[in-house]
């Protein structure tokens, strides 16, 4: 059995999008238990798998971060994270305040011995509809080129062990493909990168190329790896809502989309957020999943599921033995 702990409060439609995705993960997985803390005025349902903690003080997405989650100790996402601390879960889910989110990982659940500076991996879209294992994506800005070299380790754990690939290529972000492309920290990181003998690591991969499938897992510093998923993320969405306008705009146009829905879905799919659920915090004691913050239910469902597939592979543990590995 998993446990799993729950923020019901935080995101910006939450609780009754959470409520929902709990919902439907509890129906979804009979090994799966769910500890779920917000205001219990706002929840009415009821399964011997789901144990509920009320809490009507929450973090909100104006609050600042690392402030809040000293001075809200009794906050739904401070509450989940203790729980995965204290061994009562496994693995939290929150859409809620990214920076509390962080700072709770980081001084609740605790860094993973080793580890620098955790990281967030998120799938970015690609074409193929698999995603590309894309870390940092912003728990860091400030990262040097041996936290780099973590990142792409954890990274390759997490490509084998959660998206099954076996020998997963490796591939650093940079604003050209040669070797001496790049600032200061690009350049000694590709070399640190060389020097550890990584299996499969094929040099660096410009940004235009990641929905390309260019490679398996990018590495980047949390800047510029937030920066170029987000703006993936906004391009994606903006093409699709000039697709609707041009389907729509004329009968001709209608019938054309009728005809061509089933595919224009397919590709929709393959780009939407939801569809890969959140990122997951790596480098914690503990499974930590940030969800986005304007997930619906089905983002918030796929974001539970990715926790719980976390815990079920022993994704800390792994991570645990592959850091240990790097600092000798």
């Amino acid at each position: 059995m998993v446990k799993i702990a729950i923020d019901m409060m935080g995101g910006d439609d939450a609780p009754g999008i959470v409520i929902e995705a709990v919902k439907q993960a509890i129906n979804d997985f009979p090994d799966l238990e769910i500890l779920l803390y917000g205001d219990e005025k706002q929840f009415d349902y009821k399964h011997d798998r789901i144990t509920f903690y009320h809490t009507d003080e929450k973090i909100t997405m104006d609050d600042e971060p690392v402030r809040s989650i000293k001075k809200k100790k009794n906050a739904s996402m401070v509450l989940m994270a203790n729980a995965v601390k204290e061994g009562k879960a496994e693995a939290c889910v929150s859409a809620g305040n990214t920076g509390a989110l962080m700072s709770s990982g980081l001084f609740i659940v605790g860094r993973m011995k080793g580890v620098g500076r955790p990281a967030l991996v998120a799938a970015c879209p690609s074409v193929t509809g698999e995603g590309v294992v894309f870390l940092d994506t912003g728990a860091s800005s400030g990262a040097k080129p041996e936290h780099l070299v973590q990142y792409a380790k954890m990274g390759e754990i997490y490509a084998k062990q959660i998206r099954s690939i076996e020998n997963p290529s490796l591939a650093l972000l940079n604003i050209g493909t040669e070797e001496t492309k790049g600032n200061a920290l690009m350049k000694k990181t590709y070399q640190l990168l060389k020097e550890e003998q990584f299996d499969n690591f094929i040099g660096n991969v410009e940004a235009k190329s990641l929905l390309l499938d260019a490679c398996d897992v990018v590495v980047s510093d949390g800047y510029n790896g937030n920066m170029v998923l987000k703006t993936i993320e906004g391009t994606a969405t903006g093409i699709f809502k000039m697709l609707k306008e041009a389907m729509t705009a004329s009968t001709k146009n209608k019938l054309a989309a009728l005809t061509l829905k089933k595919d224009i879905k397919k590709i929709s799919n393959k780009m939407d957020y939801a569809e890969y659920g959140g990122s997951v915090l790596l480098g914690l004691n503990g499974v930590v999943v940030k969800a986005h913050g304007s997930s619906d239910q089905r983002a918030f469902y796929n974001a539970i599921k990715q926790a719980k597939l976390a815990a079920d592979t022993k994704i800390v543990d792994k991570m645990k033995k592959a850091v240990g590995e790097i600092n000798g």
